[in-house]
Formats: C-alpha cells, sequence, structure tokens
C-alpha cells in the first residue's frame, strides 16, 4: 500500500471544512497541483471558495469532481476520537470527511501526480473541479463554476465524481445517475384555542394527521428502467403552540421528494396540492427543485470506469442511481459523460465516520486508470 494517498487524506481531515468554509483544503491541493504543471484558479461566489485546476487545453478534457466541505460532527464527545484529529484504530481511518469525501479528493490528487510523471505529454486535458459548498445550499459552488466554464467555452467531456458510492467492497457501485430533490415547506392553518374547548378552535396537527397517512400511501410512480420509483418523506413538524393546554393555530411541515425521471416536479406539486385541497385545508407552500435527475448510459466512460475497477481492485462493479443528489446533476446537464465513484457510503454523516486505511490508495489507482485509459 502506497501511504501518500492516506497522508493526503489525514492532512485534509485536520482542515474543520464544515461547510461553506474550505479552511485551506483547496490551498492544499492547489499547491500539489501547480507543482506538476496544472493551472489553478480559485473562483469564490459568495462565501464559497471553488477551485478549477487544469493541466492541458485540448479534449477531450477529463474532469474529477468533488467537495472540501464537510457536515457538522455534531457533539464531539460522541465520537471514540476528536473528529478534526485523524485517528487510525483497527484499520480503519476515522474523522469527519473521511468517507465523504476527503479521500477521494486526496486520492484525485495522487492520481494526477502519477499520471503526469508517467504520462508528461498526455493527449487532451485533465482538471479538477472542487467546492465548499456540496453539503450545504449548493448555490454558489459546483454549479457557479460550470456557469463559468461556459461563458469561456471550455467543455467537459468526462467527470468522475468522487462521491461514496460503494456498498459492501470499495468499488462494488458506481452510480451513473441521481433522481431529483424536490423539497416543500407547508404551513397548515388553524384556529387556536383551548383545549378544553375544541369546539372554538381547529387543530391543525388533528387537519394534517390524515393527510400525512394518504401522503405516505401514495405510489408517485413506478420508476422506469433507469430510476428507482419516487419516494416521499417528512422531515420536520413543528406547530406554534408553547403550552400543552393550547390548541396551535398553525403546523409548519417540511418534505422531499426524491423523484425519478419518470414524473415531473410540476405533476408532484399538483399531486400534493390536490391531496391537501381533497382534505380542505387551508395552507401556503413554498417550493424548493435543488436538481432534476440525471442520467449517463452506458458508454465510453462508464466502461472505462468498470474497466478500471476490476483491473486495479478484482471486483466487478454495478450501475445505480439511488441515493441522495450530488454535484453530478449540474454537470451533466452540460452534455458530459458523468459518474460517480469513491468509498463506502456505510458510516457517512454519521459519528465516528471512518473508512478502511487501504481505502485511499485504492482510489488513487482506481482513478490512475481511468486516467489513462481516457488520456494516454
Amino acid at each position: 500500500m502506497d501511504d501518500a494517498t492516506l497522508e493526503l487524506t489525514e492532512a485534509l481531515i485536520r482542515r474543520p471544512s464544515i461547510t461553506p468554509n474550505d479552511q485551506g483544503c483547496q490551498k492544499i491541493i492547489a499547491g500539489r497541483l501547480q507543482a506538476v504543471g496544472f493551472g489553478t484558479e480559485g473562483l469564490r461566489f459568495g462565501d464559497v471558495d471553488n477551485l478549477w485546476a487544469r493541466r492541458g487545453g485540448k479534449p477531450p478534457l477529463l474532469v474529477f469532481a468533488g467537495h472540501t466541505d464537510v457536515v457538522t460532527p455534531g457533539e464531539p464527545s460522541a465520537w471514540k476520537f476528536d473528529p478534526f484529529t485523524p485517528t487510525i484504530d483497527n484499520g480503519f481511518l476515522y474523522g469527519r470527511g473521511a468517507a465523504d469525501m476527503k479521500a477521494s479528493l486526496a486520492a484525485f490528487v495522487t492520481a494526477a501526480e502519477k499520471f503526469v510523471a508517467q504520462h508528461p505529454d498526455h493527449s487532451g486535458s485533465l482538471a479538477m473541479l472542487i467546492t465548499s459548498d456540496e453539503e450545504g445550499p449548493a448555490v454558489d459552488g459546483t454549479v457557479k463554476v460550470i456557469e463559468a466554464l461556459q461563458q469561456r467555452s471550455e467543455h467537459i467531456d468526462y467527470c468522475v465524481v468522487g462521491e461514496p458510492t460503494s456498498g459492501e467492497r470499495t468499488g462494488d457501485t458506481i452510480k451513473n445517475g441521481r433522481r431529483g430533490s424536490l423539497s416543500g415547506s407547508a404551513v397548515v392553518y388553524g384556529i387556536q384555542g383551548h383545549v378544553a374547548y375544541p369546539h372554538l378552535a381547529a387543530n391543525p396537527i388533528h387537519q394534517v394527521a390524515p393527510v400525512i397517512q394518504v401522503l405516505t400511501e401514495t405510489v408517485w410512480d413506478a420508476g422506469n428502467a433507469h430510476f428507482p420509483p419516487t419516494s416521499f418523506q417528512i422531515s420536520k413538524l413543528r406547530s406554534d403552540s408553547r403550552a400543552v393546554n393550547v390548541i396551535p393555530g398553525k403546523l409548519e411541515m417540511e418534505f422531499n421528494f426524491r423523484f425519478s425521471s419518470g414524473v415531473t416536479p410540476e405533476q408532484l406539486m399538483a399531486l400534493l396540492r390536490s391531496t391537501f385541497d381533497e382534505h380542505d385545508l387551508h395552507y401556503d407552500i413554498k417550493w424548493n427543485l435543488s436538481g432534476l435527475p440525471y442520467f449517463t448510459p452506458e458508454g465510453r466512460l462508464i466502461d472505462v470506469t468498470k474497466q478500471a475497477v476490476r483491473e486495479q481492485l478484482g471486483v466487478e462493479a454495478r450501475l445505480s442511481t439511488d441515493g441522495g443528489t450530488s454535484d453530478g446533476r449540474f454537470i451533466a446537464p452540460t452534455g458530459a459523460q458523468v459518474v460517480e465513484l469513491g468509498p463506502m457510503n456505510k458510516t457517512i454523516h454519521k459519528v465516528n465516520e471512518c473508512l478502511a486505511i487501504q481505502d485511499p490508495d485504492r482510489l488513487s489507482r482506481v482513478y490512475l486508470r481511468i486516467m489513462e485509459k481516457i488520456l494516454s
């Protein structure tokens, strides 16, 4: 095992880069890439730092995309070790961002260093797109960089996103698409009153209860050959009552659709509203469409990625479009072939996030092989 990628992963974990703060991670990455001939450019939008690094000026352009930001670790005392002090224990590296996704970032860099050393006159172009705004609102990160690249006619042909995609073994799952994400925040209005006089009030919690049952039992679509069915989840219910003897006057409900290409956001909005209307609710809804579904059909990038995983890890990767969203949703609409491949995702966003100490090097070897197959 080559320890270089593990050591770089540890260096990145030491930076407490909670969204949208980069905390110098991109400076470390840029410095390493500049040393092997990459031109680097910091692109800051709002409070978000982004890095665009490119080597070469001709097509095809192969991009490795990822994020330096991490979710909050929560209460540090709940962790076995300090979440921002990388710690190796029993063959695993612990730390916030270890799997999501600082190991992938480190693997991008060490793979690029080896590739350039072995192929200094490679064909095409190799680039990295790194943001600190993936775990948060995702409005000043990859989407803004893509807009800037399009304005100057830089076209991405192939893109590998380093999201943690693997289930049981590193490399066992390649994401070649993701469902869309549509969130809603609804306020249901009732009439506030005393709990002892319910006939003088209207409890919005009681009104919403049967609606929740209907919504959770609704089959929004059946999915299709590329995507699993649309799912609906309620993430928050909160009334405005501050006392046990007060019937609330309003109820806030937040929810999310992860939807397939078999249904449109407009159809989902209409179906949910019709359910509210059928139950005579008085309500307002605000919507947030954070991403449409994207899908990359089998072609050169998928073939190359499968071959690289097979050759380097001895694993037959399967294709999948399940799980959450990723920044691939901003890159695929440009016409690029996009896949996602990274470490196991069992501990991401959890206390004691970790990955096997061999995984950073494993990823680096796979990414290097992809570079070789596309650009040499």
